[in-house]
């Protein structure tokens, strides 16, 4: 009975070698947590050359991560700026078609010629312009009066038709003279704008002068020239005239299309409203081609460029991890010796693969915290000194910090079992 109860109880605490009461140890209990960060930071701490050599791979993937990352997005911020600054601003009206019994596109409606003033009182429109090719069938534009038989035929430029506002709604520039205005249009005078394109054809680079073309037989004064448009780059292959005046001269019936400059976010509202105020009877008469929101355009560019960006950055991570697990392997082969005495003294194979595990993460926590903060502060410098506004998430800066500590992990799974696996005496036996 008295042994029963013994056994019940467990075993009987055992003693020291020496004859002593204090009981020993336990094995499990040998190695602490704080012993197990002492021996990593000594591991780590051993060798400061190779400790900074191994960080500076970590260093260099998380900085490139944060870096591609950083210049994608502050590159989608870019583009989509400029991209609004065009043609999330602009909306293009132009009759509605129709398919007939033969196959042929016919009209069924016209803008009409007061259009531009028509849409102007609607919220969110800034500038409006018509604007409609002329056709010449069998008619050229030349500089000089007389046209030589003995010269080949040259193709001449195209003629077009706007109102005196177009210019400003296509965002044109004038590099010479001026833009003609509502009194040229209303009077049907024969002026002409070049543009630069079609004016170096013809041999004219100034306006002081007032030289002049010849639409067939019929003579126009050049009052200007432009050279940049950002939303009809065709009229730089054009000539010019006002609407009134092709008219009277061509027999023009109706403008092809209406360029409309709105305010950035007032798309959606303007291409509801203005098929309306050109004709509220028939309002379906009309297509309208509108911008997209500006949030949806900076997210769709945002993430095209981030998807190239995002390889390079992940490419480079990879060889930061690389290197961890290259130097940690190496790490563990020259301290066999190392791993042999502390078997031999009692540890086990999880406190030695702990140790190693240790050392890894630790290794590339360090890396990621001064790769984030190396990334983060080359995006700001290059964004500042080209004029950009940067665009860098915080939660990316933190983030990266905690990828590199995960990619230490990963990195010192195999050399932690590596280690853990070397037998005592044969660790011993090498390491002397």
């Amino acid at each position: 009975m008295p042994r029963r109860r013994r056994a019940e109880r467990g075993p009987a605490p055992q003693s020291a070698p020496d004859g002593g009461d204090a009981p020993l140890i336990a094995r499990a209990d040998r190695f602490s947590v704080q012993d197990l960060i002492v021996e990593a930071g000594f591991g780590i701490g051993a060798r400061p050359t190779r400790l900074i050599m191994t960080t500076l791979g970590t260093v260099l993937g998380i900085a490139s991560l944060v870096v591609t990352i950083g210049f994608a997005q502050t590159a989608a911020g870019q583009i989509a700026s400029q991209f609004d600054a065009v043609a999330a601003t602009q909306v293009v009206i132009e009759p509605g078609s129709a398919s007939g019994l033969n196959g042929t596109e016919r009209a069924t409606g016209s803008l009409p010629w007061d259009a531009p003033d028509r849409v102007s009182r609607l919220a969110g429109v800034e500038l409006a312009g018509l604007v409609t090719e002329v056709p010449l069938d069998a008619v050229t534009i030349t500089a000089v009066p007389v046209n030589d038989p003995s010269e080949p035929p040259t193709l001449g430029p195209a003629l077009m038709a706007t109102s005196a506002g177009l210019l400003d709604a296509v965002r044109g520039h004038l590099v010479t003279g001026r833009y003609f205005d509502a009194g040229h249009d209303a009077r049907s005078d024969r002026v002409a704008v070049l543009g630069s394109r079609a004016a170096e054809r013809l041999g004219i680079n100034r306006v002081d002068s007032q030289p002049s073309i010849f639409i067939g037989d019929s003579s126009y004064t050049v009052i200007g020239i432009i050279d940049q448009v950002e939303r009809r780059p065709d009229l730089l292959d054009s000539v010019i005239v006002p609407l009134g005046t092709a008219r009277a001269d061509f027999g023009l019936t109706s403008p092809d299309e209406l360029q409309i400059q709105i305010a950035l976010g007032a798309g959606k509202v303007v291409a509801a409203q203005a098929p309306i105020a050109l004709n509220p009877n028939a309002p379906e008469n009309y297509e309208v081609q509108a911008p997209s929101s500006g949030s949806a355009l900076r997210d769709n560019v945002q993430a095209d460029v981030n998807v190239v960006f995002l390889i390079l950055g992940v490419l480079a991570l990879l060889a930061g991890g690389l290197g961890i697990a290259n130097v940690t392997m190496l790490s563990v082969m020259e301290r066999v010796g190392e791993i042999g005495l502390r078997r031999a003294l009692g540890a086990t194979k999880r406190n030695i693969a702990n140790q190693f595990m240790v050392e890894s993460v630790v290794i590339g926590l360090l890396g990621g915290l001064i790769g984030a903060a190396l990334g983060v502060f080359a995006v700001v410098l290059v964004s500042v000194v080209q004029g950009w506004a940067p665009v860098v998430d915080p939660w990316l800066a933190a983030g990266s910090a905690l990828l590199g500590a995960v990619v230490g992990l990963l990195a010192g799974v195999y050399p932690a079992v590596k280690a853990s696996n070397i037998e005592p005496i044969i660790a011993l036996r090498g390491g002397t």
